[in-house]
């Protein structure tokens, strides 16, 4: 089936005790046994298994093509569990740039237990190939990047990993399935913050990790590691998710072109100087992302003339735009992402992040060129 049929009807099987077509949601803790101590179903207790989480995982492993997938209750849960897989001394390749919690994570508690991770510009092959170790266990990649969009050759990247036998994962949240294909291109694991695009309105914290193969010894600790630490979404944030998933095909593709418009606005724009989109031509990750991406996605930064002050100025000019961290909801939202990730952060001082919504590209633009003439 094509991803919009799997993402219309994955999950979503007529229940057969009621007959209902929207599946119901099972909020019970724990499950009953029989007279002999067997269980009546297949639950036991819903740290470790619930029937909406177990739809919510089957549709996100069959939407990326993958053969398991374990939820949790945010990304940042997710990156926990698989961080959890690895042994202390191990050594993680990461990308230079990349969602700054991610590294925080690391740096901040991994560190204490002696996992080893060192950074590097992943759109540089050569720079790879140099960075791997021998206890290199683990690869990591995040394409398109936060904050500005640079892209990895995953299938080249996976091939250096798999070289020295360590693992490829990719950081999937800003493409989505609908755009990008990891573990086609030759990843061993995905993973999502799935608050953002497959969530989509703003309104549920979850994460997942997927995997191409169920029995890979990583895939087994990160299953084990969700049943007994317990970082598990609610049945109702999975049920909140499998509602959304049918509409991520339309939303992710009104979203991107409405995208595309607003780049190549701001690309032309007399106080912007520099636009982060895959999509422009200019891009220097461009022809990667075309080859590996059926589209760019609906993420975007620009940098304004004049730095931090100019940044904070267009921001506060915006009427229609919501000033807001996350990423990937039906609304339109902007970043100063200086501002979020602190005095130490690499990103440019007037950088501002955008995820375009589903508003009118036109209105959209009409705010950002109010928001610019000053």
């Amino acid at each position: 089936m094509k991803i919009e049929t799997l993402a219309a009807h994955c999950g979503h099987e007529v229940d057969s005790a009621t007959g209902a077509v929207i599946p119901p949601l099972v909020l019970s803790t724990t499950f009953a046994r029989k007279e002999d101590g067997s269980l009546i179903g297949e639950h036991l207790y819903s740290r470790m298994g619930n029937p909406n989480r177990q739809a919510l995982e089957s549709t996100l492993a069959q939407l990326e093509g993958g053969g398991a997938c374990v939820s949790f209750s945010s990304g940042q849960a997710a990156s926990m569990s698989l961080f959890h897989s690895l042994s202390p001394g191990d050594h993680i390749l990461m990308p230079l740039e990349m969602y700054y919690n991610t590294r925080g994570l690391l740096e901040t508690h991994y560190s204490r237990w002696n996992l080893q991770a060192s950074y590097v510009d992943m759109t540089d092959l050569r720079l790879v190939d140099q960075a791997l170790r021998d206890n290199t266990r683990l690869v990591f990649i995040e394409s398109p990047s936060n904050p500005r969009l640079r892209i990895t050759p995953i299938a080249e990247v996976s091939r250096l990993a798999h070289k020295i036998g360590a693992v490829c994962i990719v950081d999937n949240t800003w493409a989505t399935p609908i755009f990008q294909r990891p573990l086609a291109l030759g990843a061993d694991m995905v993973i999502h913050s799935l608050t953002k695009y497959i969530g989509g309105h703003c309104d549920v914290l979850a994460g997942c990790v997927i995997g191409k193969d169920p029995d890979h010894p990583y895939m087994q600790r990160i299953r084990s590691f969700q049943a007994t630490a317990g970082a598990v979404p609610s049945p109702f944030e999975c049920w909140l998710l499998q509602r959304s998933i049918p509409t991520l095909p339309c939303r992710v593709r009104a979203q991107c072109a409405s995208a595309r418009r607003v780049a190549d606005y701001l690309s032309q724009h007399r106080r912007v100087e520099a636009t982060h989109y895959p999509g422009l031509a200019s891009h220097p990750g461009h022809d990667i992302a075309a080859s590996q991406m059926s589209d760019f996605g609906a993420m975007l930064s620009f940098e304004t003339k004049g730095g931090r002050e100019a940044a904070a100025k267009t921001c506060s000019r915006l009427q229609l735009i919501t000033r807001a961290t996350s990423l990937g909801g039906f609304e339109s939202l902007i970043e100063h992402r200086i501002l979020v990730e602190g005095p130490n952060s690499p990103t440019p001082p007037g950088l501002l992040r955008c995820s375009i919504g589903l508003e009118n590209a036109d209105d959209i633009i009409a705010d950002l060129s109010h928001a610019l003439d000053f």
